[in-house]
């Protein structure tokens, strides 16, 4: 496919952003021959476009990792987009409503990189010993595609429909955390909204962040030093609205908090 072609869609997927105006899935657009790969090809425009304008690329994000949440959209594998710096937001910090469109929230499990991973392959112990610390994250996705009608190439395209996020800020070394079993409870006004387990990402979020580490040499792109990976969802994605404050309590860390401004205006 002609990289003009592919630009053109890029193009689209940025305006949306820019203007907070959603546009029609992108599968509706591509031709039948069209793959997952012309949607990363896709995506990957957006992100030299970022990194032209001295946007700061600090970690990748992997989505479609929860069974619920790929019910909930349709799909049935995982994906990855990039992490910049301006979308990362502190603990409590107020995250602007009005620079999003349609966003939604998930509690997930971030791991904090030391070493590069720059493998072919990559196994369970090469992420242990790449990890420094892991925490506690909020990832906001938010879809420039119209009502979150979205494809796996629709999301891929979309940037694996990331918008923002939020880390704890106590670090958590992995010997001291149960992957598998921690518990995790998301309130929004003390209300609980979403719960889950750490096995519900992959079995393992291990076993994500393997897959992404092989993905990232795969494309050229490898995880270096200091990178951020938000491994994925730990239970279903909530709707976000103006004003709203989400508590995510993973066991093992303290918790985090996400907070909408109260006004799109």
């Amino acid at each position: 496919m002609m990289d003009i072609t592919l630009s053109k869609w890029a193009d689209q997927l940025y305006q949306a952003e820019l203007t907070q105006q959603a546009i029609s899935p992108i599968r509706d657009q591509l031709d039948m021959t069209s793959t997952v790969d012309t949607a990363y090809a896709i995506q990957n425009i957006n992100t030299e476009r970022a990194l032209n304008q001295d946007r700061r690329l600090v970690g990748r994000k992997i989505g479609l990792t929860s069974v619920a949440v790929q019910k909930q959209l349709g799909v049935d594998s995982p994906d990855f987009g990039m992490l910049f710096a301006d979308m990362a937001y502190g603990d409590g910090e107020q995250i602007p409503t009005e620079k999003l469109i349609q966003p939604k929230v998930e509690a997930e499990i971030a791991l904090v990189i030391k070493h590069d991973l720059t493998q072919a392959k990559h196994s369970f112990a090469d992420i242990i010993s790449a990890t420094d610390y892991a925490l506690a994250a909020i990832e906001v996705v938010d879809s420039r595609i119209e009502n979150w009608k979205i494809s796996l190439i629709d999301t891929v395209a979309d940037n694996a429909s990331s918008a923002a996020f939020v880390l704890g800020s106590r670090p958590v070394k992995l010997e001291n955390l149960d992957l598998v079993n921690c518990k995790m409870r998301m309130t929004r006004a003390g209300q609980l909204v979403s719960e889950g387990i750490g096995k519900a990402c992959l079995a393992n979020p291990l076993n994500a962040a393997v897959w992404l580490a092989d993905e990232m040499v795969r494309c050229g792109r490898p995880l270096l030093a200091g990178d951020i990976i938000l491994t994925g969802a730990l239970g279903p994605m909530v709707v976000v609205h103006a004003g709203d404050e989400f508590v995510v309590e993973i066991d093992g860390f303290d918790p985090v908090t996400a907070v909408f401004s109260a006004s799109t205006e």
